[in-house]
């Protein structure tokens, strides 16, 4: 088995029976949808593994040596890199600023190429599903959210799109820029 057919195994039984919140989807389908965007960036299977793997630690009981332990050091790292910094001491609602404002830091000082065709799947992916429920409820979705404030949530998405302009010429990140100017209401 390869290094990606292993990452799928271990994210489908890691993420087993969750539900995505918002849409009410199986959340397999995000790590799913993210991976296939980031083969169209790049056929790196660290990468794609990683890309597979990158919520693992976030929203699972899976702990960032379990990675490095069964994926090695270079999948651990490129995983670390897209995983926010928790705050347990804080609410997903009160810590929602501080650890966009953190993990927007950490990508614009980022050298990896790697890391940011992560950032640049992952987001798409979460822009696709932004989309879907914007069709269905407007600026209704946003109280869905940890940040209710849209105005705050598009900062966040424009300083994505800004600091992964190096992909600007990708069909990837053209995508994801006409996703959220048609959430957020455009940009002339």
């Amino acid at each position: 088995m390869d290094l990606l057919e292993k990452a799928i195994i271990f994210a489908v039984r890691a993420h087993e029976g969750m539900i995505r919140e918002k849409s009410g989807m199986p959340y397999i389908l995000h790590p799913i949808e993210a991976t296939t965007i980031a083969s169209t960036l790049t056929n790196d299977r660290e990468v794609l593994a990683a890309m597979m793997l990158h919520d693992t630690v976030e929203d699972t009981d899976t702990a960032f040596d379990d990675i490095r332990r069964e994926f090695g050091d270079r999948v651990e790292q490129l995983v670390h890199g897209e995983t926010e910094k928790e705050y347990a001491e804080l609410s997903r609602e009160d810590s929602w600023k501080l650890r966009k404002e953190e993990s927007l830091t950490r990508l614009r000082a980022n050298q990896d190429r790697s890391v940011k065709i992560m950032w640049l799947s992952d987001k798409l992916s979460n822009a696709r599903s932004l989309l879907r429920i914007f069709e269905e409820r407007g600026d209704a979705m946003w109280e869905l959210f940890h940040q209710k404030d849209k105005s705050v949530q598009e900062w966040y998405y424009r300083s994505v799109a800004d600091a992964l302009s190096e992909f600007s010429e990708t069909p990837a990140y053209r995508e994801y820029v006409l996703l959220i100017d048609y959430i957020f209401g455009g940009q002339t």
